[in-house]
């Protein structure tokens, strides 16, 4: 099977690995669309990344026992190799497992972790059922597409009566605006990008401000009439993004992070005490919601085709690292069977 692989000094190689076989739980997946995250930073950076991709979109090939997969199965890949019997697991929040497993020795094998890839190996109650009427490409919003900012979301318990303030348009933030949109919320979107900007109001966000200008507080304030907004989702993690959560959101109201970032200074007494914010941390969703996240993709198409802006054959994944470093784009999915 081919694989991109991301070798130091910005080097991409598509190499030849071989496929992986089922054992126990864990089944082999055909890759049909690979939606392209933040892997790309290391191509940026000149790192080393010899497994790039988490998630994916694609077709059951092979099963070692009878489970809740068959092969012909067409499915959504989770993230992460949770061990899928401890508390965690088993409440459906299976994200923050702290027993991870190992795939490699459990299959014998050093391949199919990548989803940068044709094929990988996954454990089958970690598949979700695509259903018949959706395409590969829209079933994969499950993953970093809408499904990076969906926990948020239903944390949040967003209503239509509100207004959201949504910091970071990258991919994370713009699907973020869909989920929020889907729901009948307000959006008030934060961002520098002006070609992000543009696809977030083509989203259905009523205002795109830019972080640098000094008066972004007053104009959250005024388009809220004088409060904040009533709840906040930060997606970029970046501290000039995470401040204007925490200052544009209302008394009592509630702030979800979502992008990945280290320490950040929060006034205790002045933002949490006397505010009354409330902060949630969110890294994904929890599995009991699935049905609620495949309805909001199968009712969400139209916006969906303006979040995927590009797709790109494993073999050009050089070109779509250049495009994301570029910004001038949405969601991009890879296509490890697809021809150049």
């Amino acid at each position: 099977m081919k694989t991109v692989i991301i070798r130091s000094n910005r080097r991409v190689e598509i190499i030849e690995e071989e496929i992986p076989k089922a054992n126990e739980n864990f089944v082999v997946v055909k890759v049909h669309t690979s939606p392209m995250c933040t892997e790309f930073y290391h191509y940026r950076d000149g790192t080393e990344a010899l497994c790039p991709g988490h998630e994916a979109a694609g077709e059951v090939v092979e099963i070692a026992r009878p489970g809740s997969v068959k092969v012909g199965d067409r499915v959504v890949v989770m993230p992460q190799y949770p061990c899928g019997i401890c508390k965690l697991c088993k409440s459906g929040d299976y994200i923050h497992c702290e027993n991870v497993v190992d795939p490699f020795k459990i299959c014998s094998c050093t391949t199919g972790r990548a989803t940068y890839s044709q094929y990988i190996i996954k454990q089958d109650w970690l598949l979700i059922p695509i259903p018949e009427s959706m395409s590969y490409d829209n079933a994969s919003m499950a993953c970093c597409g809408l499904g990076a900012s969906f926990g948020a979301v239903n944390l949040l318990d967003i209503k239509s009566s509100e207004t959201v303030l949504i910091t970071g348009l990258g991919p994370v933030g713009l699907g973020a605006i869909i989920n929020c949109i889907s729901r009948g919320a307000r959006v008030i979107g934060i961002a520098r990008n002006p070609w992000r900007a543009k696809l977030a109001l083509d989203l259905g966000a009523e205002v795109v401000l830019d972080p640098n200008n000094a008066d972004c507080i007053r104009h959250i304030r005024k388009f809220t009439g004088g409060s904040g907004a009533d709840k906040s989702i930060e997606c970029s993690g970046g501290e000039l993004y995470q401040l204007l959560c925490i200052d544009g959101t209302r008394r009592k109201g509630q702030v979800a992070f979502v992008g990945e970032s280290k320490s950040l200074k929060v006034k205790v007494s002045d933002d949490l005490i006397r505010k009354g914010l409330t902060i949630h941390g969110s890294w994904h969703w929890n599995l009991n919601d699935t049905k609620q996240i495949m309805d909001t993709i199968a009712n969400s198409n139209d916006l969906i085709g303006k979040l995927v802006t590009h797709k790109f054959a494993l073999s050009e994944a050089e070109d779509a690292f250049k495009l994301q470093i570029s910004g001038k784009c949405g969601k991009v999915l890879l296509h490890p069977w697809s021809c150049s």
